[in-house]
């Protein structure tokens, strides 16, 4: 009928669907923060994360948050690369709670005394 506004109720669902339901909204969150991070400084070798120094990596790479759970990071491999004459580091992640992956790419840059 015109005029009447009609509030349609939603079937309330099972707790299991509640969790399935919040279990996918996490998941479709930490994908978008995951492609988010590939575009901050130092998500991709052509944007690295600029230190004075390697022993600043490390400690550097590892205080960075879990893009999933917000959760401490540990270290699982850092190594140097070339790319197209660049030496950059490249820090290889995981998550200590949830056991996500992630990369992090730094530059070594020294500041010569003029």
């Amino acid at each position: 009928m015109p005029g009447y506004d009609v509030a349609v109720a939603k079937k309330k669902l099972s707790a299991r669907a509640e969790r399935r339901e919040a279990a996918r909204a996490t998941e479709k969150l930490g994908r978008a923060r995951e492609v988010l991070a590939r575009l901050e400084p130092g998500g991709a070798a052509a944007r690295p994360i600029e230190v004075q120094s390697a022993s600043q990596i490390e400690p550097h790479a590892t205080a960075l948050p879990c893009l999933r759970c917000d959760g401490s990071l540990r270290l699982d491999e850092h190594a140097a690369v070339t790319l197209g004459g660049d030496r950059l580091r490249l820090v290889k992640l995981h998550c200590a709670l949830c056991g996500t992956k992630r990369e992090a790419w730094f530059r070594i840059v020294t500041n010569l005394p003029s």
